[in-house]
């Protein structure tokens, strides 16, 4: 028949032959690529469910594992080259199979659908790949840990980008230490809502064949079958779940990614990032560039417009599977591919930054940032909050005028302002006695 193309799963209902355009447009064999292992380990699964339930003989079920098997570890050495002129990589496995085992790999797709094939291999990859997010983010947690620990000295705090409050260059660190801690509880949140099997769904309706859906379940990890085949088929949730908490962590690192370009600036001076991780100009010889975080700075927008891409495609689509969700591999590969590169990236820079502790205290000295205790001091001697707060912002103007710092002042000087500043508030506003106190409040 004129219809009929061989190197495709379907065809044999058509008069004519695919456009050659639409084929290309069609065909995301070049995009499924990643998918193969996912692809045979799920097929595997399915011939041994079949095996069991009498659909393949048992000398016929062994052929097809071995087959599998081998094929599996062919394209892993690189033996077999995923190259060819395939639809998806669905079809890549199920013509190389048939062509090595003859007949009987025709019978591989029995009680299954593409539909609930290609969201099982999208699970199975889904799922692999934020368990390794959640190493790398565990790996980057551990060096943030590791370097806060190091390096407790004394910096400024920011709102506004102002300086602020005095806080620890621990401290800082160990923000995202929490903020990456967040991310975690996320993707294991998202692993266990994604927990279901898509095997047996067929294209929508499930199959008239006496399958075993739980032989599947139990083979290939998951905790439970869908309960309904639709559902099954067009669910995409566990994509823009696990999406959705990458780019939150890639917001995480860009924030994180902001601090390490600004502090690495002149204007600054607070760390230096190792040579492996900058770049220079092809101008001027001077530059270090802070390329590394800039570049996660940069591919956090890549992550999100991901996610908000493949939320576009689901948001119309009726049941059960479309075309459409053909997007979703693409979107996703991106996104795991790029989160992970940043994840390790930012862990090597924070890993072998180097620390400028007397730059950072000398920007705390500069910044009146004991007057919020000098204003704390007040109302404990009685002071109204709101007079001590216009009290210590017309010390603060009088320092500023002539150059000096709060601690600096005189006991006549103080006592100036208010009789109630005695001579024990130079102990008070200490920076290291502030710290203690932070610490102290922050370990209630």
């Amino acid at each position: 028949m004129e219809g009929q193309d061989k190197a495709k799963l379907w065809g044999g209902r058509f008069r004519k032959q695919e456009d050659d355009l639409m084929a290309q447009f069609n065909n995301n064999f070049e995009q499924t690529k990643w998918l193969y292992e996912a692809d045979i380990l799920g097929s595997i699964a399915h011939v041994a469910m079949q095996t069991q339930v009498g659909l393949l003989t048992q000398e016929e079920g062994a052929v097809l594992i071995k087959a599998l098997e081998a094929l599996l570890a062919e394209i892993q050495s690189g033996e077999l080259a995923l190259e060819g002129d395939y639809e998806d990589i669905h079809t890549f496995v199920e013509l190389q199979l048939t062509a090595r085992v003859g007949e009987v790999g025709k019978k591989l797709h029995t009680a299954r659908s593409r539909n609930d094939q290609c969201n099982l291999d999208m699970k199975l990859y889904v799922r692999q790949q934020v368990t390794k997010t959640l190493a790398l983010a565990e790996q980057l947690k551990t060096t943030l840990k590791a370097v806060a620990e190091k390096h407790p000295c004394i910096m400024p705090g920011y709102t506004h980008l102002q300086r602020a409050q005095v806080i620890t260059f621990k401290a800082h660190l160990m923000a995202y230490h929490g903020m990456l801690t967040r991310d975690g509880l996320r993707l294991q949140n998202a692993l266990v809502v994604m927990d279901e099997n898509p095997l047996g769904c067929g294209a929508l309706a499930g199959t008239t064949h006496a399958i075993n859906r739980q032989i599947t379940t139990t083979l290939l990890g998951f905790a439970k079958p869908y309960d309904n085949f639709l559902d099954g088929v067009s669910d995409r949730d566990f994509c823009l779940e696990a999406m959705s908490d990458f780019s939150i962590l890639m917001m995480h690192l860009s924030r994180l990614a902001e601090e390490l370009v600004l502090w690495t600036s002149q204007e600054f001076g607070f760390v230096e990032l190792d040579d492996r991780y900058t770049t220079g100009s092809s101008i001027m010889p001077q530059k270090k560039n802070s390329d590394g975080a800039e570049l996660i700075r940069g591919k956090t927008g890549r992550v999100y417009g991901n996610l908000f891409a493949l939320l576009t495609v689901m948001k119309g689509l009726p049941l059960a599977y479309n075309k459409d969700m053909q997007e979703d591999k693409e979107a996703f590969y991106d996104s795991a591919q790029t989160v992970q590169a940043c994840l390790t990236i930012m862990e090597r820079m924070i890993a072998t930054l180097s620390v400028n502790s007397d730059k950072m205290k000398a920007a705390v000295k500069k910044g009146f940032l004991n007057a919020t205790e000098v204003a704390d001091y007040l109302v404990a001697q009685g002071m109204p909050f709101r007079d001590a707060h216009t009290t210590v912002g017309q010390l603060v103007i009088y320092c500023e005028d002539r150059g000096i710092a709060i601690e600096d002042l005189s006991e006549s000087e103080l006592a100036s302002f208010s009789e109630l500043l005695g001579p024990d508030l130079y102990a008070y506003i200490d920076y290291d006695n502030i710290l203690q106190k932070g610490i102290k409040c922050e370990m209630l």
